[in-house]
């Protein structure tokens, strides 16, 4: 009997919740920045996130 499990699904569920935790970190850490660079910035970083939650939603269902 051959056993043959397939991590792939939890790596990349994995790598979605440690690139969404930098996006998290780095919004945090805005306020370190001037105004020039939040008003840049935050609608990114936004954006980002947002969408590693919709591929993370995605490879859960």
């Amino acid at each position: 009997m051959e056993l043959s499990l397939n991590f792939e699904p939890v790596y990349q569920q994995h790598d979605l919740w440690m690139e969404i935790g930098r996006v998290e970190l780095a919004m945090e850490q805005l306020d370190r920045r001037t105004e020039q660079e939040r008003v840049v910035l935050r609608p990114r970083l936004e954006s980002r996130r947002h969408r590693l939650l919709e591929q993370l939603q995605q490879l859960s269902a």
